[in-house]
């Protein structure tokens, strides 16, 4: 506040106007503390309202000669210099950043290697040619498997070993040969005895490796199709709705009069079955298809060859026990 404006604010008043001699002390006391205060303060821009106009002329002066100044400054200013770029980055050029386009990645159809640019991504990547979508439901017999089957196997299969424990050392899978004649030298090892094929060496059982199913395999042969291939696609279809899985077709290979195929003819289809399709289709097994069977017997202990393969069939009247095939029947 101006001192105008404080002589404005406070205007010398004459005694008559008080009711006492010691008011108009008291004012005017109070009256010149202020005028002092003022006098003594410095004047900042915002303090006046109004500037005059010379003050107004002498602020323009020094505006405009600022920014002379500042201008004069720049132009004499040398250039900055161009940035330094890596010499393995000297190609590379940083000037305007890439345009966004509708450019999707998609994944190589072949693997070309660990060092290749290109690297596919992880299944589990919905980019990926290997990601399957799900799973969407929790069988029941899985639930089974692993709150009941898994813990039991584990238990009824457990081998502790001691810490320190060492094993046995155990004979050469394969048989070397003698040296009773001079044509068993440098002859390779032989198989065993009994078996032309070596069998899978058994693992101490551990909660990493406890015995589960991984994959269903459905076969179907038609011998029909030789004539027909119209018998094939309905057995393609049988299998499709029992496994809920799309079927891959075989031909056969060779020409064999005894059993009346010809090379190149498609006589047979399988679907393979993983995941959520493979405890889905062997719940209906165990549950609705085999109960139904008639003097069922179970499936027999020999029908695998012990290295974690088992193999059964199903005849026809079986295969219409299936839900998806018995509703074609009753309609």
């Amino acid at each position: 506040m101006s001192e105008a404006r404080l002589q404005a604010f406070i205007p010398h008043q004459p005694a008559k106007r008080f009711e006492s001699i010691r008011h108009h002390r008291r004012l005017r006391r109070c009256r010149s503390i202020l005028l002092l205060y003022v006098r003594n303060t410095p004047r900042r821009p915002h303090q006046d309202l109004q500037p005059s106009p010379a003050e107004q002329k002498s602020q323009s002066a020094t505006t405009t000669q600022s920014v002379s100044q500042s201008i004069s400054e720049q132009a004499s200013r040398p250039p900055p210099p161009p940035p330094q770029l890596h010499p393995s980055n000297q190609k590379q050029t940083t000037t305007n950043p890439p345009q966004l386009h509708s450019y999707r990645f998609r994944p190589p159809k072949y693997y070309r290697g660990p060092l290749h640019p290109h690297q596919p991504p992880p299944p589990s990547s919905p980019s990926s040619r290997l990601f399957v979508p799900g799973p969407f439901t929790l069988p029941r017999l899985q639930q089974t498997y692993t709150s009941t089957l898994r813990p039991d196997l584990l238990t009824l299969s457990y081998l502790h070993l001691p810490p320190g424990y060492r094993p046995l050392p155990k004979a050469p899978r394969l048989r070397t040969w003698d040296t009773s004649s001079p044509y068993h030298a440098n002859r390779p090892a032989r198989e065993p005895r009994g078996a032309d094929v070596l069998r899978l060496l058994n693992q101490p059982m551990t909660f990493r490796n406890v015995p589960a199913v991984e994959r269903v395999t459905v076969h179907t042969m038609v011998k029909r199709a030789m004539e027909d291939s119209a018998h094939l696609h309905v057995a393609g279809m049988v299998v499709q709705a029992m496994t809920n899985v799309r079927v891959t077709t075989h031909k056969t290979r060779k020409s064999l009069q005894q059993f009346g195929t010809r090379a190149g003819r498609y006589v047979s289809v399988t679907a393979e079955l993983r995941g959520e399709d493979m405890w889905h289709f062997l719940g209906k097994v165990v549950d609705v298809v085999l109960p139904r069977v008639r003097d069922y017997q179970g499936v027999k202990g020999s029908s695998g060859d012990s290295s974690g393969n088992i193999s059964f069939g199903f005849d026809r009247e079986v295969v219409s026990s299936f839900p998806e095939i018995e509703v074609n029947y009753d309609a």
